[in-house]
């Protein structure tokens, strides 16, 4: 999967809502079945390219904390 994919798959989209959690899930099952090599160093890459800003990622990874704390039962 290209670098560039784990933003689009998770940049562009809000969290789904009204009953479209099942999707949300379908999707990053998809994601995480597809996803090849580092995430960090391709994260890293983004950056360092200027396909995502700093905002971005802060915006991202603020989203990500809070999808692990969901799928934990802690959201």
């Amino acid at each position: 999967m290209k670098a560039s994919s784990l933003f689009n798959l998770f940049g562009q989209q809000s969290l789904p809502m009204n009953g479209g959690f099942a999707n949300m899930m379908s999707q990053f099952q998809s994601f995480r079945k597809n996803f090849n090599g580092d995430p960090k160093a391709q994260v890293q890459q983004l950056l360092d390219s200027g396909q995502m800003s700093q905002q971005q990622f802060n915006q991202l990874s603020q989203m990500a904390t809070q999808f692990q704390q969901m799928m934990r039962g802690r959201f």
